[in-house]
């Protein structure tokens, strides 16, 4: 197994690796909506946290030699369902034709009061 680090994205806020690579597969841990360069949340609501997740989540997967291309797998998770169709008009722009499986899930509270979480898993070519 091998971590993964970028200083383009935010840095792990517990014990826990920004993504690690295993065999030929990318785990991305789960972000939210902070800017690598000041570790705040961006401003906005669902539409503008969602843009800036996929844009982190970008970073970490290209710094395991991945893309947003190679995602195979995709876990949402939503504060308030009621937030779905804009958080789903960010995700498909973000993934284009590409469509990786995923699950979408309301939970009552996510880490410094999200609005959203996203992690992923990527498959390295080979």
């Amino acid at each position: 197994m091998k971590t993964v680090h970028t200083d383009k994205a935010p840095k792990a806020i517990g014990p826990y690796s920004q993504a690690v690579v295993s065999g030929n597969l990318v785990f991305c841990s789960g972000q939210i909506p902070l800017d690598p360069a000041t570790g705040e949340f961006v401003s906005g609501g669902i539409k503008e946290q969602t843009a800036r997740i996929f844009e982190n989540l970008e970073e970490v997967l290209n710094a395991a030699g991945a893309t947003l291309a190679s995602v195979v797998s995709v876990n949402v998770f939503l504060r308030d369902m009621t937030d779905f169709k804009e958080m789903n008009d960010v995700y498909s722009a973000s993934f284009g034709e590409h469509k990786p499986a995923r699950a979408t899930i309301g939970v009552s509270s996510l880490p410094k009061d999200a609005l959203i979480e996203v992690s992923c898993v990527a498959s390295l070519s080979k």
